[in-house]
């Protein structure tokens, strides 16, 4: 029973993998510290939202037996709103992953410090850091090897160790039951929070985790039966990824500390106050977040490029293999050498902001309209849903595009 159960679950967890990296656990600290419990409701409302868009990526992967770009391809027959579209994506992702890939390493790397020391050399002028070449080495070595299996096999261990250092980090804290309920149920939206909440939508509803959802379903399953077993698969890591930023949430809330930023900061600080161990266990968290993370970006970049350029997206490939090496490539040099292309970021910013809305809107376009869905068609509480998550993912566009902008 276990064994068909574990035969069952695979690209849920590389989902869950993508959202929780170092970024979210950085945001869901900031959260536990400044606002405690009372916007743990939002995790759940983010879970929901990331549950209905999700679920119709999997519906075309495993349907359609199509990508999310086929399936654009196929659908939008006017030719400048496709190419508009495809330029969009590929801006969005390609570059935008290649600049989030040095925040995934630098967390895994940070991890590593909080746990055994730091370790740089000089080269010239400069200050070179070993563990994002490291941790640049075994991303690269996993996703060399090629073959989706122990991929999957990786990330699953991964998300678990993650999991279980985080929950017991927050169990060791020692929360109020009572409390961590009333933030759960409790809609409440305290002075200033409004920037907070809408931070976790947004790194929960992660564009390029779509893609990759379809991508990895097409790996695993291959008959439209199995789609219950896709379906139960993506709610099962979901709700494990939304279970992790609660801890990360609940375990930030039980220090008291006005000097931390970060979640390195956060497991010093628990040093004190529940034992060396919570230290480690939270450094551990961070490190697995860190590396699955740093996995999943440079995966899902490869198959959107050669999605766009209508390549094969075989593992063994050599243009799917240079895709997700210059991804990891650009982000090691980022990360080991502490160089910031600002204008490379602020371009991913705007592009992922204006590139969320636009997916969500197409996808419940093509979920009431692909003739291949047959009696899978959304339904009307899913088109509700998937409308509200227009409605709130233009607000976060509107709000990135905003905060990148007055740079300029």
């Amino acid at each position: 029973m276990l064994k068909y159960f574990f035969k069952n679950i695979g690209p849920g967890p590389l989902v869950a993998a993508a959202f929780i990296g170092p970024g979210t656990v950085t945001l869901c600290t900031l959260i536990g510290i400044k606002y405690g419990f009372q916007l743990l409701w939002a995790i759940i409302i983010s879970v929901l939202a990331a549950i209905v868009l999700q679920g119709m990526a999997v519906r075309i992967g495993i349907l359609g037996r199509k990508s999310i770009i086929e399936t654009l391809r196929e659908e939008i027959k006017i030719s400048w709103i496709r190419s508009f579209i495809f330029i969009l994506i590929f801006g969005a992702i390609m570059i935008g992953n290649t600049a989030y890939e040095a925040g995934n390493i630098s967390g895994a790397a940070l991890g590593l410090e909080t746990l055994i020391g730091s370790f740089s050399f000089n080269i010239s002028s400069f200050n070179l850091k070993l563990y994002p070449i490291l941790i640049g080495f075994l991303t690269a070595l996993v996703l060399w090897l090629g073959k989706y299996k122990i991929l999957e096999r990786c990330l699953i261990f991964l998300v678990i160790i993650m999991s279980l250092s985080f929950l017991f980090t927050a169990i060791a804290t020692g929360p109020s039951i009572i409390n961590v309920f009333s933030g759960l149920f409790k809609f409440s939206i305290p002075q200033g929070s409004l920037l907070s909440i809408m931070g976790l939508v947004g790194t929960t509803i992660v564009p390029y985790n779509l893609f990759l959802h379809t991508e990895l379903v097409r790996e695993k399953w291959s008959n439209k039966e199995d789609l219950q077993y896709a379906l139960k698969d993506m709610l099962i890591a979901l709700g494990l990824g939304g279970l992790i930023s609660i801890s990360v949430i609940i375990t930030a809330a039980g220090v008291e500390a006005s000097e931390i930023n970060n979640a390195v900061d956060l497991a010093l600080g628990l040093a004190p106050v529940f034992g060396e161990a919570s230290k480690y266990l939270l450094s551990i968290g961070l490190f697995a977040a860190g590396i699955t993370s740093s996995i999943t970006a440079p995966l899902a970049a490869a198959y959107v490029v050669c999605g766009c350029f209508g390549w094969t997206t075989d593992f063994k490939s050599i243009p799917f293999q240079c895709s997700w090496a210059f991804v990891i490539l650009f982000g090691t040099l980022l990360a080991s050498t502490g160089l910031k292309f600002i204008l490379i970021i602020q371009f991913a910013q705007i592009a992922n902001g204006i590139l969320l809305p636009i997916i969500a809107a197409i996808l419940l376009w093509i979920m009431n309209k692909a003739a291949w869905l047959g009696k899978s068609k959304n339904t009307l509480i899913q088109n509700f849903l998937g409308f509200s998550i227009v409605i709130i993912s233009l607000f976060l566009s509107m709000r990135t595009l905003g905060s990148v902008l007055q740079f300029f």
